[in-house]
């Protein structure tokens, strides 16, 4: 991977965020307020560690602004039937409350078992214990092994005037059938859509009707139909090298 120094000026900015106590969350509920409290892994923008940081803090546009980064991924599941998972997302959420979704959205954490980054072991570990937290995925049905990595996003959204996103997003694809039993309070609502459903809810979303994530539309638009008609061959669709630029 080509060397791209990230720039001592944002650097320098990052060391010095917007502390905890700027932005009042008081307001949200037990859950989502200890999950602000979570240590994400700051990154460069190839991806490097820099250090850690509370996922508020990742999370406050005014930190976004000043070059804040994290890494972040994004699951895929699909059923036998080539049927995609998708959610959406509990309003108790902080950023995109009630968005539409796909089937799992989170971070590793700054922990010697979500840091491995030989194969992204660590980022498919963290996608292990979010299955389990979002959906109630039993740990035994997502193993890490058949947790495929496929490539990398750079994107940033507001989700409106505090909170925001900027990651670089792991996109992991599983193909299983597993037993769902999501949590309220992170998931709203679920079902299992086909190419056809999701390619009407994008039209959808692009009129108005319904509010999907910026990242899902970002990943849905780029990659997933192409991946979707060949869920048997992914091989060839494998790009670690890169970090797609969005």
């Amino acid at each position: 991977m080509p060397v791209f120094p990230f720039p001592t000026s944002v650097l320098g900015r990052i060391r010095h965020p917007v502390m905890m106590d700027a932005v009042n969350i008081n307001h949200l509920d037990k859950q989502q307020f200890r999950l602000l409290t979570e240590m994400c892994i700051l990154i460069d923008e190839n991806d490097n560690k820099i250090g850690v940081d509370t996922k508020k803090n990742c999370h406050l546009n005014a930190n976004i602004d000043k070059g804040l980064l994290h890494r972040a991924f994004s699951v895929f599941l699909f059923n036998t039937e080539n049927k995609l998972l998708l959610q959406q997302r509990s309003d108790a959420k902080v950023t995109f409350p009630g968005y539409f979704t796909n089937s799992c959205c989170s971070h590793p954490l700054n922990t010697p078992w979500e840091l491995e980054e030989n194969g992204a072991l660590g980022v498919r570990r963290a996608a292990q214990r979010r299955l389990k937290d979002e959906l109630g995925i039993p740990m035994e049905q997502v193993p890490p092994e058949e947790i495929n990595y496929l490539t990398r996003i750079h994107y940033k959204a507001q989700s409106d005037g505090i909170w925001g996103e900027h990651e670089i997003d792991y996109v992991l694809l599983v193909r299983k059938n597993v037993t769902l039993n999501p949590d309220p309070n992170e998931v709203k609502s679920y079902c299992y859509v086909s190419k056809e459903d999701l390619e009407k809810m994008l039209k959808q979303a692009a009129s108005g009707e319904v509010q999907i994530t910026p990242w899902f539309r970002l990943i849905a638009e780029a990659f997933l139909f192409k991946w979707w008609d060949n869920l048997s061959q992914l091989n060839q669709f494998v790009d670690h090298e890169k970090i797609h630029r969005m």
